[in-house]
């Protein structure tokens, strides 16, 4: 009885070491572990206070990693918003409850059309707002004023390219403010578009193919016609053959 009670003791006294054991193994290791980590801690943010020190070298700006070259990158404001911002246009928009309008600081008619007229025409290109607006109905306000074709006709030369660059413009939206601009242009100065119309029915015989352009561009070619006279159906028909004329 006395062997077997001295046996119990002795296991349990065994048992007893060796948790105690496995306790103390386990807090080793926990410390272990512990210390591996801050050390890639510490090794880490050293890294991190090195790199900020470092200075940046020319090859940084090629890194991947700084730049994506397939995100969208800041770009430069065009020539229209950058007149604009610095208050170069002199009007601003209203805007309305129903619609917007124009308000210009001093009567339309008493602003020289250079370089404003080409200005606007530059901004029919925009595609946000309120460039859009403040360009479109600028350039429409403008050209209704008195006196508009003795001043206008000389500026085809330096207008018709700009009103170009609208009609191949890949924006359908910017495209029709070209097309509008052109029938405004072409009411007030008539036959003396005459001259330039080859430089923009190129473009315009381009999107005719399309079926949603064929209407508003065949109102434009009979615009030009009409105030034009027979000068602009011999260049109309010489670039669209297709053209019917409105005399027919």
């Amino acid at each position: 009885m006395q062997q077997s009670e001295c046996h119990g003791s002795v296991h349990l006294r065994n048992r007893g070491a060796g948790n105690c054991d496995q306790r103390t193994s386990s807090s080793m290791q926990l410390k272990h572990r512990t210390a591996i980590q801050r050390s890639k801690s510490s090794l880490s943010t050293s890294s991190l206070e090195c790199a900020r020190k470092l200075p940046p070298r020319p090859s940084d700006k090629l890194n991947p990693k700084t730049i994506n070259p397939f995100g969208d990158q800041p770009r430069a404001p065009s020539a229209f918003a950058a007149v604009y911002s610095k208050g170069g246009i002199p009007c601003r928009l209203v805007h309305g409850s129903v619609k917007h309008r124009l308000q210009w600081e001093c009567p339309p008619e008493n602003l020289p059309f250079d370089p404003l007229l080409i200005t606007l025409a530059e901004g029919l290109r925009e595609t946000k707002h309120p460039y859009t607006f403040v360009s479109k109905e600028g350039f429409k306000e403008l050209l209704l004023v008195r006196g508009a074709p003795e001043k206008a006709v000389p500026l085809l030369p330096r207008l018709i390219p700009v009103l170009k660059a609208a009609l191949v413009h890949p924006d359908d939206e910017v495209f029709e403010r070209g097309l509008n601009a052109v029938m405004q242009l072409s009411v007030v100065v008539g036959p003396s578009l005459n001259d330039h119309l080859k430089h923009l029915l190129t473009s315009l015989a381009k999107r005719l193919i399309y079926k949603k352009f064929k209407e508003p561009i065949t109102t434009a070619l009979q615009k030009l016609e009409q105030h034009g006279g027979s000068g602009s159906l011999i260049v109309i028909k010489s670039k669209i053959p297709t053209y019917c004329s409105i005399c027919c």
